[in-house]
């Protein structure tokens, strides 16, 4: 992308925005990127802590007089005719102003899809932050922007969509994709003086790491004499596969294990772990999507939640050349890795918004489809009654693990994770057991019909 063109097209034209989930971490960092840059900038802000939302935009600059609090359609319009930002708790009023794009992030599986639907059929585009809703109803609201004439897409600065654009680069390269992934959010830090690992505000005793820096020829090995160093730690969690679906319905790529490999591993190591069995790494098939604990010690650049791709090489003096410049090559030459040690969150979105209105451009990939489930098994026997709470930072079923499957292995019955969390168990279900459509009841009838519609679409 010329990202020069995008910003002469910004002088001739404002884009407008509204964005849910506004009072968030992500929401904070547009909004205060869109305070810096020209021709963009939000009409509409929607989030239940109003109060707290009007503060926050007093904090990053906003006039206090530019700043509506709006209860009724009749005040939304009224404000943003007038130039006004509205603040408003109900995301039904969403559509009582024109704006561009909506921007949702709110990461409630039922009102997201809402939100995201009535604008799709009101004419707005969307740029979808909340995987939660993506990775259920992503597929039904692609099909349904394109029938409308409109652009639905991932969002610049999440690791989905900057993962999917990586693969398109690699793909439009003729690179043979062996896999794609991200870092978990926090590195281990392994400070050697003292035989600690400290993941984010978590530090634990693991002196055998110590031995364990390099990779050794058995790959395997020391990567499962590393996991069981840092055990003490919570290295995964939901939000990773739910965004490896988000990735696998817009690239095909798909989980080589259920719970992903997750393994322990160090920049420089990357093309050596994700190979082949055959070739000493760890992965039973090519053109999958994974998630990795980045090992560093102190005062190593951190790979920041950062996205990569592994890939085949073919001329050897190419990729020797390559190698010579610093770049990740496999210890056997076979496999190199090419990764963006970054996600900048809200601070690159606007380039999204500004390419899907200005260009009727997504951010990367293909019209995605239902390659990949995320599907969730009972960590527990659970009884019929039983709610299906959701919850804490990565959003979180209570008593259910989450696991991406391939679409073309998972049986037909099989419940989306974010369909089910809300949902109350209509019957028992057995620790181990994935949870089904049939289980539930009292969930989102219009998130369940958008989950029907996406296979449909997906010829499933």
């Amino acid at each position: 992308m010329n990202h020069e063109l995008l910003f002469a097209a910004t002088v001739e034209r404002t884009v407008t925005f509204a964005l849910t989930g506004a009072k968030g971490g992500f929401a904070r960092t547009l909004l205060a990127q869109s305070r810096v840059m020209p021709g963009l900038t939000p009409a509409v802000l929607c989030d239940l802590d109003v109060p707290g939302l009007r503060a926050l935009c007093r904090e990053l600059g906003f006039d206090e007089a530019d700043l509506v609090v709006a209860e009724t359609p009749a005040e939304v319009a009224a404000a943003v005719s007038r130039g006004a930002v509205a603040l408003v708790a109900d995301v039904a009023l969403l559509t009582a102003a024109r704006y561009d794009i909506l921007v949702e992030a709110t990461g409630n599986p039922a009102v997201g899809h809402a939100a995201a639907r009535a604008a799709l059929v009101d004419g707005r585009h969307v740029a979808m932050v909340s995987k939660e809703v993506d990775s259920v109803a992503g597929v039904s609201l692609a099909a349904l922007a394109e029938r409308n004439g409109l652009v639905y897409t991932t969002a610049d600065g999440d690791q989905p969509a900057n993962l999917i654009g990586l693969h398109s680069w690699a793909r439009v390269l003729g690179l043979e994709i062996v896999a794609i992934g991200k870092s978990g959010e926090y590195d281990l830090v392994f400070d050697p003086a003292t035989g600690r690992v400290t993941q984010l505000d978590e530090t634990v005793d693991a002196p055998a790491l110590g031995d364990l820096l390099t990779l050794g020829e058995d790959v395997p090995a020391t990567l499962a004499a590393r996991a069981e160093a840092v055990a003490g730690l919570q290295r995964s969690a939901t939000a990773d596969p739910c965004e490896m679906a988000v990735v696998a319905n817009s690239t095909g790529c798909v989980p080589d294990v259920e719970t992903l490999h997750y393994p322990v591993v160090r920049i420089a190591e990357l093309a050596d772990v994700y190979a082949s069995r055959e070739d000493g790494g760890v992965l039973r098939r090519s053109g999958v999507v994974d998630v990795f604990s980045a090992l560093r010690l102190p005062g190593e650049a951190s790979f920041a939640g950062g996205v990569f791709a592994v890939v085949r090489t073919h001329d050897p003096v190419t990729w020797a050349t390559l190698a010579q410049k610093g770049h990740v090559l496999s210890r056997n030459g076979r496999y190199a890795c090419v990764y963006l040690p970054y996600h900048l969150m809200g601070v690159e979105t606007p380039i999204t918004l500004l390419s899907a209105v200005l260009h009727g451009r997504p951010s990367g990939g293909a019209a995605p489809r239902q390659h990949a489930v995320l599907a969730g098994r009972a960590r527990r026997p659970l009884t019929a009654g039983t709610v299906l709470t959701m919850g804490g930072h990565h959003h979180d079923v209570d008593g259910v693990a989450a696991v991406l499957l391939p679409a073309d292995r998972t049986p037909a019955a099989t419940a989306p994770l974010y369909l089910a969390a809300g949902a109350t168990l209509s019957r028992d279900v057995a620790e181990g057991e994935l949870i089904t459509l049939d289980d539930l009841t009292g969930h989102d009838e219009g998130l369940l019909a958008a989950w029907h519609d996406g296979l449909a679409v997906s010829g499933r």
